[in-house]
């Protein structure tokens, strides 16, 4: 697989000005540029000057500073907070908080005024080992909130690998899909998917919650999770997805292990060559707990949104929440400084 990994990246008017001079190239459009590009592929590996990307990358080259059509109604040249909603007993960070459908839908509402741009829902935990739940429980548990939600203009997104739920969830007022598994999971996800023409965020794993921690074997994690996911992208272009419908999720903490994820972190630029949206979910995550040194998951807000922001930082579009009134402060405030949001 042929890729650039853009490096030397600049932002705000650094980049522009940069880009202007003929200096970097912009990152999917900006308003990142990078300056440098690491040459991927089958002969070698090597590091290059941004305007000095030979024409055997032409392909690459181009999807990586097109710019980025807005996704799921919302503009990609300015970041977007996901907030976490899980309808779930046994969720890893907090499980059990609003398995009551007026709670979930208090916490939802909380999270749009609080300035989500979209609400994730999710009825079955996707944790390590977690146990499997039908479709049937799970609809039990996230339709009613969606329709509430839904009815108040909330903008949502359903966490499911289930074809039947993806379908019930639509019609309750979802507009996203959010699945773990890439759709690959359930044989008939990809077709629901294309027939209803809906945005679909792929996610990157390795076997299932119950077996992926098995699979957490890697030579170079980034090239792999990157051709992988790549994988998923194709079959889902294959089975008449759009594109521009599709954001890719790297997969942290799934089937990937301690230090695999922070080197994932660390080249997340690699995922620009596929000129999708980059949805980022560390929230509370081990990878947080590891480079913090905070064993408790419920105590690694501040070191989840320094994660979040290194990711928006390097071309993530969309930061998945558990504390969504912070991290909507602290991205506001990440674009002040960076200069992709000029002061008042």
């Amino acid at each position: 697989m042929r890729l650039i990994e853009p490096l030397g990246l600049l932002e705000g008017e650094a980049a522009e000005e940069a880009v202007a001079h003929g200096l970097a190239l912009p990152l999917l459009g900006g308003p990142l540029a990078f300056t440098l590009a690491r040459l991927i592929d089958a002969e070698a590996t090597r590091l290059v000057r941004a305007d000095d990307i030979p024409a055997r990358f032409a392909p690459e080259r181009a999807r990586l500073i097109a710019k980025t059509p807005p996704w799921a109604g919302l503009p990609t040249d300015r970041p977007a907070v996901m907030g976490i909603l899980n309808i779930t007993p046994d969720s890893f960070s907090d499980g059990g908080q609003h398995c009551d459908p007026a709670s979930a839908i208090a916490a939802g509402l909380a999270m749009a005024e609080a300035g989500a741009a979209i609400i994730d829902i999710g009825g079955e935990s996707t944790r390590p080992g977690a146990d499997r739940v039908t479709p049937e429980d799970e609809q039990r548990r996230v339709l009613p909130v969606i329709r509430a939600l839904a009815a108040r203009g909330v903008l949502i997104s359903v966490d499911t690998r289930h074809a039947a739920t993806m379908a019930a969830a639509l019609d309750a007022g979802a507009a996203i899909i959010n699945d773990v598994s890439g759709l690959a999971f359930d044989p008939a996800a990809r077709a629901l998917v294309a027939a209803r023409g809906c945005p679909v965020v792929l996610m990157h794993m390795r076997g299932t919650p119950a077996t992926m921690k098995s699979h957490a074997t890697y030579g170079d994690v980034a090239r792999e999770v990157v051709a992988e996911l790549g994988e998923r992208l194709a079959e889902a272009e294959a089975a008449g997805i759009a594109r521009a419908m599709i954001a890719l999720d790297p997969g942290f903490g799934f089937a990937k292990e301690g230090a695999q994820n922070l080197t994932l972190m660390r080249r997340l630029t690699l995922f620009a060559n596929f000129g999708c949206p980059l949805l980022i979910g560390v929230s509370r995550k081990r990878l947080v707990g590891l480079a913090s040194g905070e064993v408790a998951a419920n105590r690694r807000a501040p070191g989840s949104i320094a994660a979040g922001l290194y990711a928006l930082g390097h071309g993530a579009f969309i930061i998945r929440a558990h504390d969504v009134a912070e991290t909507v402060q602290a991205v506001r405030v990440w674009r002040s400084l960076s200069g992709s949001e000029k002061m008042a």
